[in-house]
């Protein structure tokens, strides 16, 4: 039972370090470099020729920037399942505390795309500094009516209706109304530049 184990893992590891190194673009010569692994083992392990050492895997998960879990994951495409909880879940809270942001984006992405539930009490206002060139945030209104101003500009967004603006320049969301409001917002870090 162990062996036919190590040995599905084995092949499973194959087919994963080969595709993480062409999705890397690197011929079987330069992923040696990087890693210190001779050729001809990466080229064994690639055809499952060999049982590699820990260390060579570590060596190749280091070359590859991957972590070594994922190198040894024993199906390509078996399900992604990750939970965390509400008490994992980080908060910020607005200069005039009326207003809550949970991060529920996932920290893997959050050089280029970020996830929020938003939450304001009336009168509650959350002011931003501009976001890198070309970035987008897109705001869905779950609960109340908020009011976006980006640059002099402001639209209002009910329940039930997206709002998308360029949050490269200074933006405020309010809530006006006197009942509180609840949306989801999804910033775009590195969207296209929209002209």
């Amino acid at each position: 039972m162990l062996e036919a184990g190590a040995l599905a893992l084995s092949g499973q590891l194959g087919a994963t370090v080969q595709r993480l190194r062409k999705a890397y673009n690197l011929s079987l010569s330069e992923l040696s470099q990087q890693s210190g692994v001779a050729k001809s083992i990466i080229s064994q392990i690639e055809r499952n020729e060999t049982n590699p050492t820990l260390a060579t895997i570590w060596r190749l998960a280091q070359a590859l920037d991957v972590s070594i879990e994922r190198v040894l994951q024993t199906t390509e495409d078996g399900p992604f399942l990750e939970k965390t909880s509400k008490a994992d879940t980080p908060i910020l809270v607005s200069d005039d505390g009326k207003c809550r942001l949970e991060i529920i984006g996932w920290i893997k992405t959050v050089e280029w795309l970020q996830c929020y539930e938003f939450a304001a009490a009336p009168g509650g206002a959350l002011e931003s500094e501009a976001h890198q060139r070309g970035s987008v945030e897109s705001l869905s209104v779950r609960e109340g009516e908020l009011e976006v101003e980006v640059a002099g500009a402001k639209s209002s967004v009910k329940a039930g209706e997206t709002l998308r603006y360029r949050c490269d320049r200074p933006h405020v969301i309010r809530n006006l109304g006197k009942t509180p409001a609840q949306a989801t917002m999804v910033c775009i870090l590195k969207a296209a530049v929209m002209e």
